[in-house]
């Protein structure tokens, strides 16, 4: 299993890939898509569109999670954030993998065991659970990358629950 895990936004994109190797999980990769504000809305979502498109076939993941909108004080923003998910939606439904969303309590939770976690918190988690040599360079990054833990962590019990649930009918 390979998850593509992207925390959305229109200036910042982040992203990580990770995969279950043996039981373990490993970062296969993160960073962050930025974009400059100087340049049109319709650019900036092409270039996202770009980047990510690039990551599906680079790494040609099983599955896409994405953080749901959090829709906090700032409008303008909720509608940036919305715009970049959209994208990463299309771009995966061009490649014919699957999206799943994840609140920030839910990755949280996850990662930390606790839904209410500082950022840093998760950060140092998402180092410990990857084995990375250091912390993510940026928030943005190791938010993607509790991301794809998130799914890739919820996916096989899922898929068990739903197999019991069939065998049982």
């Amino acid at each position: 299993m390979i998850v593509l895990g992207i925390d959305p936004g229109l200036a910042n994109t982040g992203y990580g890939v990770v995969a279950r190797r043996g039981g373990r999980l490993v970062a296969l990769d993160g960073g962050v898509v930025q974009t400059h504000p100087a340049v049109s809305v319709e650019q900036r979502l092409g270039e996202l569109h770009d980047a990510l498109t690039t990551l599906l076939l680079e790494h040609a993941p099983t599955a896409v999670a994405l953080e749901t909108l959090y829709f906090g004080q700032n409008v303008r923003t909720a509608f940036a954030v919305g715009q970049a998910r959209g994208v990463a939606m299309l771009c995966a439904g061009q490649h014919g993998v699957e999206c799943f969303s994840y609140t920030p309590q839910q990755v949280k939770g996850a990662v930390c065991g606790n839904g209410r976690a500082p950022k840093d918190q998760v950060a140092r988690m998402v180092t410990a659970l990857l084995a990375l040599p250091e912390v993510p360079f940026a928030d943005h990054a190791s938010d993607a990358l509790a991301v794809a833990i998130c799914h890739a962590n919820h996916a096989p019990l899922a898929l068990s629950v739903a197999a019991a649930a069939a065998a049982a009918t």
